[in-house]
């Protein structure tokens, strides 16, 4: 699988949690502790909000610990909210166009998970994607495309209940098919004011997800960054979370019920 991060909060720079913590998201590439596999070698990605409303987007192929230009751009980039994603990957080719965090617009994304049958449902979640978004779908992932799907149901105007759509409907095509898993998801993603996460599984193999509340603002990540575990707190299975860095609000996420409603 793979590993993230998000920061929301005071400007930090991106190194103190992409290079510098104990277990920092380039020792998660290496050795990751939580989580389907250790080793999360298959390309990288930064996306940051600086002064305008789009973010940044820096993403390589690279394993992200010898990427040098990771290490410059961690180092002298202080950001507010920033998120960072290193990948293992499940189905698609190693490229840059398939690297996360995918973006459209002042949305950003990054997904740790899979749908099960993917390759063989790729024509059809292609389908599912707007046409207004279409222009944006560069790689071959069902991450990006369920981001995309996301936003044509209305992210900005509801960016839980949109993902939450969006993966019960990309859920369903694994259960008609009969592909297992039908899907495992843990996401972040966030429009430069606030970051939204949640946890979700079919099955019992949910892929992992943690916050921690501090003085200057809070992390969300795959795994807790250091080895002392006090603070950090796991999200449950089946919840979402929204925070702008100083408060956090804790909702269900249900993507197969969202369907049944719809």
């Amino acid at each position: 699988m793979c590993r993230f991060l998000a920061w929301i909060g005071d400007p930090r720079f991106i190194d103190e949690f992409v290079l510098n913590a104990g277990q920092s998201l380039v020792t998660q590439s290496r050795s990751a502790l939580i989580g389907k596999t250790s080793l999360n070698a298959d390309g990288f990605g930064l996306a940051w909000y600086g002064d305008r409303d789009l973010p940044c987007v820096y993403k390589d192929v690279h394993p992200a610990w010898s990427d040098e230009n990771l290490k410059q751009i961690a180092s002298h980039i202080k950001a507010r909210l920033f998120l960072a994603h290193v990948r293992a990957s499940t189905s698609t080719a190693i490229s840059r166009n398939n690297c996360h965090p995918f973006s459209k617009g002042r949305w950003s994304f990054m997904h740790n998970g899979q749908l099960g049958g993917h390759l063989k449902l790729r024509q059809k979640l292609d389908v599912m994607i707007p046409v207004e978004c279409y222009d944006q779908r560069y790689g071959a992932t069902d991450s990006e495309a369920i981001f995309l799907i996301a936003v044509g149901l209305g992210l900005d105007r509801s960016p839980i209940s949109a993902m939450e759509q969006a993966v019960g409907k990309v859920e369903m095509l694994a259960r008609e098919a009969g592909h297992t898993p039908h899907m495992r998801f843990s996401a972040c993603w966030s429009d430069g004011e606030k970051v939204y996460a949640a946890r979700y599984a079919s099955d019992r193999f949910v892929p992992s997800l943690f916050y921690r509340l501090q003085e200057d603002g809070i992390v969300v990540c795959s795994e807790p960054l250091d080895e002392d575990e006090s603070g950090w707190i796991e999200i449950s299975p089946g919840t979402a979370i929204t925070t702008d860095g100083r408060t956090l609000e804790k909702v269900e996420f249900r993507p197969q019920a969202c369907v049944v409603n719809t």
